[in-house]
């Protein structure tokens, strides 16, 4: 079976580096984005400035980090269409998927910022705000645990960009001392390597590692973007003591689809999985209800990383499966409508690119990405389960049903069960939607098919999740 995967995310290139920053600083025509001249780069927490910085004065800000972005071969793996993007050009949203088994990657360019209070960035500090995750109590950041993220391709400069990244926001380096990151090839050789696949590796091995800094990552490369190669670099990781598994990729339903589920139903491992960014409709892995798939939302935020609300982002993947029917604990909130069928997604991130992550990738220079996507929810909801794994582990506590770990996709929804302790648990993600199709395609209260139960508020949700 050659079914080929794409990576589920949206990315902005940032006009990095010092050699045009001045006009870059002043947004072109037309551009609604905020002038970033008066925003700080935040400083990296210990003493050693990053590579990207190496170059710049101490009052180095956001807008003196852009210069002329390069141009940038999405390469979707052998014999398939490559979409070349140059400069800032939106590539890849809604953009059907390919024939089944055939994936693309949802890769786009942001031009403007339509944030609310002008902030169209988000770094680790501000989503560890964001989500309550900086205000968790007993947080074992992921100590114990191994991130698995599985992808297609190769990138050869992961290693080195990943202490770049970690250097910039002060997280812990992975080096001989603190040997937290591993690169592996599911098939023993090396994958050619692909500049589309390595921003997503890169998203997914830096965002796992910043809401989790103390858990192990290891990465994962499969030969090519086809499910036969990437359920290889599945069982490699659970083979190799993977506590949690990130599949940032999707492609279209296909009827036996539920064939290929055993690969996620394993006893005490978790998989989260993207739930893909054109819109109302279901992909798979994250149809599967043995993954915890992860939707989208639009983030309104400020600087610090206050809580301003979300809505239901408009790529974010979603729907009623054509073939998976819902396990039970799912069918409690789905109802009648759903005629038992799995629903996608579980839960929901931070997705619209307008506000983005920021990545370094300097396989694809000059480095600095803003990006977004349900690829960026899918390592992070990840690292969070870490979190609670670590926790739960570090108070010899079971999980609220005394169950194993496995049971986490189960008492992400008992926590939503208590009408009166859900709002505790969850952000409810009441308004926006993903396309023109009724209550399928509208965010509304309790669950629904553009954000699921809605995003984590992490030192409650987390709590419950450990059993602390």
């Amino acid at each position: 079976m050659r079914k080929l995967i794409l990576p589920t995310f949206i990315a902005v290139l940032l006009l990095t580096g010092p050699a045009n920053a001045a006009e870059a600083s002043k947004p072109s025509a037309g551009d609604s984005r905020i002038d970033l001249g008066d925003l700080p780069l935040p400083k990296a927490k210990n003493k050693a400035k990053s590579q990207a910085n190496a170059n710049a004065n101490d009052n180095t800000n956001l807008a003196n980090l852009e210069q002329d972005a390069p141009e940038l071969s999405l390469l979707t793996g052998p014999n398939n269409d490559e979409s070349s993007v140059s400069g800032l050009i939106i590539t890849g949203a809604g953009n059907p998927l390919p024939e089944t088994g055939l994936t693309r990657p949802p890769f786009h360019l942001r031009t403007k910022s339509n944030a609310p209070i002008g902030i169209d960035y988000l770094t680790p500090e501000i989503v560890t705000h964001f989500y309550g995750i900086s205000a968790m109590q007993n947080n074992q950041q992921g100590a114990g645990q191994t991130i698995a993220i599985i992808d297609a391709y190769h990138n050869p400069n992961i290693a080195d960009d990943l202490n770049v990244f970690s250097q910039q926001w002060g997280l812990p380096l992975c080096n001989a001392a603190n040997p937290c990151f591993k690169q592996a090839y599911a098939s023993g050789k090396q994958p050619a390597a692909d500049k589309g696949w390595s921003v997503e590796i890169a998203l997914d091995v830096e965002w796992a590692h910043a809401i989790a800094p103390r858990a192990n990552i290891l990465l994962v490369e499969a030969d090519s973007n086809s499910l036969d190669d990437l359920f290889k670099a599945v069982d490699y990781a659970v083979k190799n003591g993977a506590n949690v598994v990130s599949m940032s990729f999707g492609g279209a339903e296909f009827q036996t689809e539920n064939f290929y589920d055993f690969h996620f139903d394993v006893p005490n491992v978790i998989f989260t999985a993207s739930s893909g960014d054109n819109g109302d409709g279901v992909e798979y892995p994250a149809a599967s209800p043995y993954v915890i798939a992860v939707g989208g939302t639009s983030i309104n935020t400020d600087p610090t990383g206050a809580y301003l609300g979300e809505t239901g982002w408009s790529g974010s993947g979603g729907g009623l499966s054509a073939f998976e029917t819902a396990q039970a604990f799912q069918q409690k909130f789905t109802g009648e409508d759903a005629q038992n069928m799995r629903g996608v997604p579980d839960v929901a991130y931070g997705a619209d690119p307008q506000v983005g992550y920021y990545i370094y990738d300097s396989f694809n220079a000059p480095g600095w990405i803003r990006i977004g996507g349900t690829s960026a929810g899918a390592p992070q909801w990840a690292a969070l389960i870490a979190i609670g794994n670590s926790m739960r582990n570090a108070a010899a506590a079971t999980l609220q049903d005394g169950s194993a770990v496995q049971a986490a996709n189960i008492m992400l929804y008992h926590a939503a069960l208590n009408l009166s302790a859900y709002p505790s648990y969850y952000h409810d993600i009441t308004s926006g939607g993903n396309g023109a199709c009724g209550f399928v395609c509208t965010a509304e209260s309790g669950y629904d098919y553009v954000t699921g139960l809605g995003s984590p508020i992490a030192n409650k949700l987390l709590g419950y999740l450990s059993g602390n």
